[in-house]
């Protein structure tokens, strides 16, 4: 009887060993497998196009003065629609032109002390915009402006609020494209590391998108915008 229990211990026993073993074994590998996995490579792919802009803002400011408000007045709108004219006659559609109300200046108001009568009470500030599709068009347009000087209209310029303005409105048609190519430029830097430090390049581990960008290409070609976007991923790394 004793001899049966011995040797049930001994079976017991060994039965514990070889699983306390095996557990190890398995513990050992798993907590291999999982610093494997924990080597990470993380990369930035760059996709960088440029694009005509396809919308045209162009805000065209005069500038008249005079004494009597309702000649003023009269002369505003005999330049608004000499303007209109101007752009019609050169292929602008008059459905892409509008004008705001002038901004009248009372001079006489804004006197305080001594100082000296001007010579004009009031001063209009008048903005006729173009605001169109066609861009090479209105840019055509806008080298012979001069034409309206020679006419007696005093155009303004240096004006922060009348700087010409020019969009680029598809993002939405050219995202998946920049995307992908950002994407394929950051796996292609990943596989390079990968190579260099003799590791397999494995799955992607998370990935995150930047913001698109969109600029001017440089301050002598506004109307050409340079639209960019940064993928950056990290990818796990294995021997």
């Amino acid at each position: 009887m004793q001899q049966n229990n011995t040797a049930g211990s001994f079976v017991l026993g060994l039965f514990i060993f070889l699983g306390l073993t095996v557990t190890g074994y398995l513990l050992g590998q798993a907590a291999m497998d999982f610093k494997e996995y924990e080597r990470s490579d993380t990369v930035k792919g760059l996709s960088e196009r440029e694009y005509p802009a396809d919308i045209v803002i162009w805000p065209i400011q005069f500038i008249t003065a005079g004494n009597d408000l309702q000649q003023l007045y009269a002369s505003v709108e005999e330049s608004t629609a000499e303007i209109r004219s101007f752009l019609r006659d050169r292929g602008i559609s008059p459905a892409d032109i509008s004008s705001s109300s002038p901004a009248i200046t009372d001079k006489s108001a804004q006197q305080y002390g001594n100082s000296a009568r001007p010579e004009f009470r009031y001063s209009a500030l008048q903005t006729v915009t173009v605001y169109s599709k066609d861009v090479e068009g209105v840019r055509a347009v806008m080298d012979s402006l001069s034409g309206l000087g020679r006419k007696g209209i005093v155009l303004t310029g240096g004006n922060y609020q009348a700087q010409t303005e020019y969009l680029f409105t598809r993002l939405n048609d050219v995202k998946p494209d920049m995307i992908e190519e950002a994407t394929r430029k950051a796996r292609e830097v990943a596989e390079k590391f990968a190579a260099d430090s003799d590791s397999r390049l494995g799955k992607i581990r998370r990935a995150s998108q930047g913001q698109f960008s969109i600029s001017p290409r440089d301050r002598n070609n506004p109307h050409i915008k340079k639209v960019r976007v940064v993928s950056t991923v990290e990818y796990y790394l294995s021997d």
